[in-house]
C-alpha cells in the first residue's frame, strides 16, 4: 500500500511517467501521441464530421470545413451549433404546468408517493405530457456553410483536424474551382472563426431553421420559414443579425476582413459575399436571455461589439488545446506490440477531444452532446457518471466542478420530488434541462442510480484537489448536498424486520428492463448506495461532524447481493430468472457494475461476481447492450484480476461498441453519437492504469505484456 502511494504521489507532483511497474524519467511527448490521431477525411460522408468546440458551444462541420450540405448530413453525424445556453420552448397556450403529469403510485410505503409520468389519458393530462417531455428543447443556434448547392460536384477532399490546436484545415475542388477552408472556436467565446481562399466565388450562408421540437433529430425545421424571423443590422466589415423565435431572443455578431458584403436574401437567410478571393471572417453567438443562470446578459446588445478575428480565434485555440492536452493525465500506448492497441489508443484520444469540443462547460451533457439533440437535448442525471467520472480521474477537477456546481441550483427541485414523494432529503430527477424541471417517463422518474451520483463526484473533486485550500472549498462548496442527498438515501432504504435488514424496492434499477412494482435489491444499486454511504460518512467526519446515525444503521444491515444455485449474481433479488428470460439479458449487464464502478465490499463475494462475469461473457445479448456496458465490463475484468478481457472488452467487436473516424461512439440509427460510450472508455482505461484504492499493481487491467506509459492519473475509489 505505501509502495502504490509513494508510486501515485510522484506521478501526480513530478509528472513522472509510469510503465509497468516500473517508473521512467522520461516523460511522454504529448503531441506525437495525440497528432497521430488527428482525423483525415478525403469523401463526403455524413458520419464523418468533425467538431470545434470549446465545451460550452460547438461547431460541426461537413468536408467543406462549414455546414454547406446540412441535408446530407442530417441522419449521419449532424452538423448542429449548439451551446449550453441555447434553448427555446413553444408557446404554452393551454398553461400546462409540472403538476399536471403528477400520479400517486402506491408502492405500500405508508405514504403517497407522487411521480411524474407519462399519463395517456384524459386527454389533457396526455397534451401535458407530451409539452413537458418537449420543452424546453436544445436550440439548433445557425448554420453556417459555403453559398454551394450540388455535393456531387465536389471532389479531391483532404481534410484533418489538428487535436492539438482544434483547428480543422479543408481543401478541396468544387465544379474545378479550389478552395481551402481553415476552422477554429475561440475558447472564451461562444464564437467560431474561419479563413478562405479559393479561386472560384466565395459567399457564405447563413441559415436558420425552426426547432422541430423532436425527441432526436437534427433540431432543424427547414418548412416552417414564416413561424420565425431573422433580421440583419450592418456596418462596415461588421454586421449582427437579430434571431426571433416566439419568445428566444439570441444574436450572431459577424466581423469579416477582406472586400465583401453581407445581405439578406430571404425572410431567415443572410449571405456574406466576398469580392476577391480571399474571406476571413468571425460569428459570435450570444444569448439574450440568463433565465437558467449560465449565459452572460452583460454587454448583449444590438451594437456590434469588438469579435476576436481569425488570427486571434487561431491563437487562442491553440493555447487553450494546448493546456488541455499538457495538463492533468495522459495515456501512451505506442510502445505496446499488440496491433489494437493503436485502435484503443486512437480511441482515447478522440474521446478526450471530443470530451474537450462539446462537455467542458457549466451544466451536465446530454447523450450526444453539443452534435444534435437527443430525447429533445435534455440531458440525463443517471448518465453524468458515465460523462464527468473520468475528469477527476485524469486530474482534471476543475471540469469536473464545474459541470457538478449544477446541482446546487437543482437543489430546490429536488429537494420538491423527495417531499412529495414522502422522503427526507432530496432526490434528484433523471431526465431535465438547466431549471431542473423533471421530464414526465414511466422509466426514468422510478429509476434510482443517479441519486448517489453527487457523492461520488464530490469525492472525486476532494481527491483531485490539488490543494489542502482546494479540499476545504470541496467540503464547504458540496458537504450539504452530499449530506442532503444521503439523508433521501437512507429515508429510501426500507427496513425489514423479519429478515433484520435493509433493502432497495419500489425502484428501476440500471437494467431497465425491470419493473418498479416487483423488483427488490438490484445489486449495482445496494453496492452503489454502500460505496456512496460510506462516502457521505467521511464527509461528514472530514467537515468535523457526527457521522449520520440513520446512515450507519443502513451501512451495517444493508441487504447482501442475492445469487442463484449456480453461484452467478440476479439482476435483483426479485429476478429469479436472470438467466433464462431473453429479455432480460437483451439490456444493460448493470449487475456487473456492483464490482467494477463501485469498488469491492462487504456485500459481494468475487468468486460469484467472477462465475457471473464468465456467463455473461458467453452468454449475454450483447447486440442489444450500450456503448457504456464496454467499459463497464472491462472495468469488472480489472478488478477481478482478468486483464486480457478487459482489453477484449473495450475493444469487443460489436455495432455499439463501434468509434467512428470521428472518434463518436456510433449505436444505431437513431443514436449515430453517444457520448456516455466516449466517457466510460476514459473512465476505465484510467482505472486500468492507475488502479483503485487499494490496488498495489501498476497497470492492474492491462495486460502484463502490454508496455503502458502513463501519468498524471488517480486511482479509482
Amino acid at each position: 500500500m505505501k509502495k502504490q502511494f509513494t508510486k501515485t504521489l510522484a506521478t501526480l507532483l513530478l509528472g513522472i511517467t509510469v510503465v509497468g511497474n516500473a517508473i521512467a524519467s522520461e516523460k511522454i511527448d504529448r503531441r506525437k501521441v495525440v497528432t497521430r490521431h488527428n482525423p483525415h477525411v478525403t469523401h463526403l460522408d455524413s458520419l464523418s464530421s468533425l467538431t470545434v468546440g470549446n465545451g460550452r458551444f460547438a461547431f460541426t462541420v461537413d468536408a467543406t470545413g462549414l455546414q454547406t450540405f446540412p441535408q446530407e448530413y442530417s441522419l449521419g453525424v449532424p452538423l448542429g451549433t449548439m451551446s449550453e445556453w441555447g434553448w427555446h420552448s413553444f408557446a404554452n397556450h393551454d398553461g400546462f404546468e409540472a403538476k399536471d403529469a403528477l400520479a400517486n403510485h402506491d408502492f405500500h410505503r405508508g405514504h403517497p408517493e407522487y411521480y411524474s409520468l407519462q399519463i395517456k389519458q384524459p386527454e389533457r393530462t396526455r397534451k401535458a405530457v407530451d409539452y413537458l417531455r418537449a420543452n424546453p428543447h436544445r436550440l439548433h443556434l445557425g448554420t453556417i456553410g459555403l453559398d454551394l448547392s450540388d455535393a456531387s460536384k465536389m471532389n479531391d477532399i483532404d481534410q484533418h483536424l489538428d487535436l492539438w490546436t482544434g483547428k480543422i484545415d479543408s481543401k478541396f475542388t468544387y465544379d474545378k474551382q479550389t478552395y481551402h477552408i481553415e476552422t477554429v472556436c475561440d475558447p472564451g467565446l461562444d464564437c467560431i472563426a474561419t479563413n478562405i481562399t479559393s479561386d472560384g466565388n466565395i459567399g457564405v450562408v447563413f441559415s436558420f431553421a425552426y426547432p422541430t421540437g423532436g425527441h432526436c433529430d437534427d433540431a432543424c425545421r427547414w418548412d416552417a420559414d414564416k413561424l420565425h424571423n431573422t433580421t440583419l443590422k450592418s456596418e462596415k466589415n461588421s454586421a449582427v443579425i437579430t434571431r426571433t423565435i416566439d419568445n428566444t431572443l439570441y444574436y450572431i455578431y459577424v466581423s469579416w476582413k477582406g472586400n465583401a458584403e453581407i445581405i439578406q436574401t430571404g425572410r431567415n437567410k443572410i449571405l456574406l459575399k466576398s469580392k476577391g478571393k480571399n474571406l476571413s471572417f468571425s460569428a459570435l453567438f450570444q444569448s439574450n436571455s440568463d433565465e437558467f443562470g449560465i449565459s452572460e446578459k452583460s454587454g448583449i446588445t444590438t451594437k456590434i461589439p469588438q469579435i476576436p478575428d481569425y488570427p486571434l480565434c487561431a491563437k487562442a485555440s491553440s493555447e487553450r488545446w494546448y493546456s488541455y492536452w499538457t495538463e492533468g493525465g495522459f495515456i501512451d500506448l505506442g510502445n505496446v506490440k499488440d496491433k489494437r492497441a493503436t485502435e484503443l489508443e486512437r480511441r482515447i484520444i478522440l474521446s478526450q477531444y471530443l470530451m474537450g469540443a462539446q462537455e467542458a462547460g457549466n451544466i451536465p451533457p446530454q447523450e450526444t452532446g453539443l452534435t444534435y439533440n437527443s430525447w429533445f437535448g435534455k440531458f440525463h442525471l443517471e448518465m453524468t457518471w458515465w460523462h464527468l467520472v473520468h475528469y477527476g480521474l485524469w486530474n482534471k477537477s476543475e471540469l469536473l466542478d464545474r459541470q457538478i456546481s449544477w446541482y446546487a441550483s437543482a437543489e430546490g427541485k429536488a429537494r420538491e420530488i423527495a417531499r412529495r414523494q414522502g422522503f427526507k432529503g432530496v432526490r434528484w430527477m433523471k431526465m431535465t434541462d438547466p431549471s431542473a424541471e423533471e421530464a414526465p417517463s414511466n422509466v426514468g422518474s422510478f429509476l434510482i442510480w443517479q441519486q448517489p451520483h453527487l457523492i461520488y463526484l464530490a469525492e472525486l473533486t476532494y481527491r483531485a484537489a490539488k490543494s489542502e485550500e482546494e479540499r476545504t472549498k470541496a467540503l464547504e462548496k458540496y458537504g450539504k448536498l452530499v449530506d442532503e442527498t444521503a439523508l433521501f438515501m437512507c429515508d429510501f432504504a426500507e427496513y425489514d424486520s423479519v429478515n433484520d435488514r435493509y433493502i432497495l424496492r419500489g425502484c428501476i434499477p440500471a437494467q431497465e428492463t425491470l419493473k418498479a412494482d416487483s423488483t427488490v435489491n438490484p445489486p449495482f444499486e445496494l453496492s452503489y448506495w454502500l460505496t456512496a454511504l460510506d462516502m457521505a460518512q467521511k464527509w461528514r467526519i472530514r467537515r468535523g461532524l457526527t457521522p449520520m446515525k440513520d446512515a450507519q444503521m443502513v451501512i451495517d444491515k444493508l441487504s447482501p447481493l442475492a445469487f442463484n444455485a449456480d453461484s452467478m449474481y440476479l439482476a435483483a433479488e426479485s429476478a429469479t430468472d436472470t438467466y433464462s428470460n431473453i429479455r432480460m439479458t437483451s439490456d444493460h449487464p448493470a449487475l456487473l457494475g456492483a464490482l467494477g464502478m463501485m469498488p469491492d465490499n462487504k456485500l459481494l463475494d468475487k468468486t460469484i461476481m467472477s462465475n457471473t462475469l464468465r456467463w455473461i461473457w458467453e452468454n449475454w445479448n450483447w447486440d442489444k447492450t450500450w456503448g457504456w456496458d464496454y467499459p463497464m465490463t472491462a472495468m469488472t475484468c480489472a478488478r477481478l484480476g482478468e486483464a486480457d478481457m478487459a482489453i477484449d472488452a473495450l475493444l469487443m467487436p460489436k455495432r455499439t461498441n463501434t468509434y467512428l473516424i470521428n472518434g463518436h461512439n456510433y449505436q444505431d440509427q437513431r443514436l449515430r453519437v453517444y457520448m456516455p460510450g466516449n466517457g466510460g472508455l476514459l473512465t476505465a482505461v484510467a482505472m486500468m492504469c492507475a488502479g483503485w484504492d487499494g490496488c498495489e499493481t501498476s497497470t492492474p487491467g492491462f495486460p502484463k505484456d502490454w508496455d503502458v506509459r502513463w501519468e498524471g492519473l488517480l486511482p479509482m475509489p
